[in-house]
């Protein structure tokens, strides 16, 4: 067995046990690779049958529009089901509030809508695609990672998962994250996607696309792009692709010419920055993605 081999029987290993443990799972699905990519092992976990849980999306409103697209045909060709929590509907019911500031998005309000959704659906876990090396706070992260009532992370209470035993038991109104790629990289990703020739969306390849920078990052013009482009700042088309995907107004893109998997699969491993060092929500403070996450976020 080669390493991704390892990885792959690992993952599922996790798969199983999460629906051997607990009475409503989900699958958290985004439309990103890390997310497809869980979903293609899950049906290997599951096979013959069907994925035997729910996807879940928290729709921010501010979605690059292929991404949408691909979540619906992906659903589809999967057969399963699923559900869609709406931070456009939080915002208008008055859960939330929209941010205000130069930097605004809906990135931190996700947490709310997904609250909403666990509480609504009595999810006992949520299955992700986030991996220890995206970002500093991701490596804090068990396979299986508890949450409370409220759906906050205490990263320095984590139970130990010595021998590949993954403990999941919680009280009413408790939930768990569990990552089954968490010792996955994003070299190893492109490798099993190449690997096992999954579709992705068009977005992870190099094309044209109109573009602005700001605060050093490459932003897709959209609508939603707030605030209107300052005097400073010049839209230009560029041949870019994205390496993570997420709401189109702090998802940076990166100038590129890579149009198949092997080429992006070359590029990446010549990648001197993290993953998610295009990600305008992670570049507020240092301790960004950990304050998001200790408030219920992915």
């Amino acid at each position: 067995m080669n390493t991704l081999d390892l990885l792959e029987a690992e993952a599922i290993y996790v798969l199983r046990e999460v629906h051997a443990q607990f009475e409503h799972p989900a699958l958290l699905f985004s439309g990103g690779k890390d997310s497809i990519v869980v979903t293609h092992l899950a049906q290997k976990a599951f096979a013959p049958g069907r994925i035997p849980m729910p996807l879940l999306h928290i729709d921010t409103g501010h979605n690059f529009s292929e991404t949408l697209a691909f979540r619906d045909a992906h659903v589809d060709r999967l057969g399963t089901r699923l559900i869609v929590g709406s931070v456009e509907q939080s915002i208008q019911a008055g859960r939330v509030f929209e941010e205000q500031a130069l930097d605004a998005n809906r990135n931190r309000l996700q947490s709310h809508t997904l609250m909403e959704m666990v509480r609504e659906n009595r999810f006992d876990a949520l299955v992700g695609g986030a991996r220890r090396d995206e970002e500093k706070s991701r490596a804090k992260e068990r396979f299986f990672s508890h949450r409370n009532i409220h759906g906050q992370w205490d990263p320095k209470n984590q139970r130990p998962e010595l021998w590949s035993i993954f403990n999941g038991y919680h009280f009413a109104g408790e939930h768990f994250r569990v990552f089954p790629l968490n010792n996955w990289t994003e070299t190893d990703v492109w490798e099993y996607i190449l690997r096992e020739q999954i579709a992705l969306p068009s977005l992870y390849f190099a094309h044209h696309r109109e573009c602005v920078e700001r605060n050093g990052v490459l932003l897709a013009t959209s609508e939603f792009l707030a605030p209107p482009l300052g005097d400073s700042e010049r839209t230009e088309v560029k041949r870019v692709r994205f390496r993570t995907l997420g709401d189109i107004t702090i998802t940076g893109a990166i100038e590129s010419h890579a149009t198949t998997v092997a080429e992006v699969l070359e590029e990446v491993r010549r990648m001197p920055v993290a993953e998610r060092g295009g990600r305008l929500d992670d570049l507020r403070n240092e301790t960004s993605m950990e304050d998001r996450k200790r408030e219920g976020y992915f």
